[in-house]
């Protein structure tokens, strides 16, 4: 690589950390505000996977929206770009190995990614192998920030100087 093709993916670079931060941002706070208004649903929804005690799981279903609201806050802002970006990760595994195990299992629920989630209507059938590839997409969002924190229009940014 010559010194201006090095210098135009270093300049190109923090603009596709930014698009990935605020695109990761904006998933958290969504499904994090979708289930902040009713916890006892959100409980439920994290219930369906059979994973946990009844208790466990409507005590994972109280935290969880605020987890993923308080996510999405810190990557929209940029600060702890890095941090947020592994906590994002994390939640974003253990999301997609809760579907990949309620799919291994043949539960028919719906993931409560975006939704009230939960058992699915009569009729329905689960569709896990889109919901995966989704949060795999979500997932590489984050891998992105993880190796390249360094984003635009960030408070990181501004303590560090760079902007």
């Amino acid at each position: 690589m010559t010194t201006i093709e090095t210098g135009r993916a270093a300049a190109v670079w923090p603009w596709i950390s930014t698009v990935a931060r605020l695109g990761l941002a904006a998933v958290f706070l969504i499904a994090g505000g979708l289930h902040v208004g009713d916890l006892a649903a959100s409980g439920r929804a994290v219930n369906a996977y059979q994973l946990m005690s009844y208790d466990a799981a409507r005590l994972v279903g109280a935290i969880q929206p605020f987890l993923e609201i308080a996510v999405g806050l810190l990557l929209l802002i940029g600060l702890a770009t890095r941090l947020s970006a592994a906590i994002g990760a994390l939640l974003l595994v253990v999301f997609i190995a809760g579907i990949v195990s309620a799919w291994a299992r043949g539960l028919q629920i719906e993931c409560g990614c975006f939704n009230k989630g939960g058992g699915l209507a009569a009729g329905k059938t689960a569709q896990y192998l889109p919901e995966i590839l989704r949060d795999v997409g979500f997932l590489v969002l984050a891998g992105i920030l993880l190796v390249k924190p360094r984003s635009r229009l960030s408070v990181d940014g501004l303590l560090m100087g760079e902007q």
